[in-house]
């Protein structure tokens, strides 16, 4: 049996937070946004329904669990979540925290500007409160 890896791109792109259940959680490297992946610690997953069913479930679940966590942690309008995999194909789920007036609202996230590197001290912070939301 393979051991699981997040894909190359996942890996640089943003760092592991912590492991769920099922999923990484993956905190985007881009302080734009607080835009967070969950990763199912699966291999040659591509798509949601290469799931088993009882993985199908728990992905659901700690999707909702992620993002009522980011919607509390952030106060955000509207949190997206999406899975698109059309370059990374190792099946992840993006959960965004948007609100009216952050950069290329109402507009995708993807493909817009540069990426802003997080400060150390506004990461550990945003980091902090969101895994309180989590585990409350």
């Amino acid at each position: 049996m393979t051991p699981f890896e997040a894909d190359a791109r996942l890996a640089r792109d943003s760092e592991l937070l912590t492991r769920i259940g099922l999923c990484e959680l993956r905190l985007m490297r881009d302080a734009r946004w607080p835009w967070l992946v969950l990763v199912p610690q699966r291999t040659d997953v591509c798509e949601m329904f290469d799931l088993t069913p009882l993985d199908q479930t728990m992905l659901t679940f700690e999707v909702n669990l992620v993002a009522d966590a980011l919607k509390r942690a952030t106060g955000a309008t509207k949190i997206n979540v999406g899975a698109l995999g059309n370059i990374v194909r190792q099946l992840h789920v993006h959960v965004i925290a948007r609100s009216e007036g952050d950069p290329n609202w109402p507009g995708p996230v993807w493909g817009f500007g540069t990426a802003e590197a997080w400060d150390d001290t506004d990461k550990n912070a945003f980091t902090a409160k969101l895994l309180e939301h989590l585990n409350s």
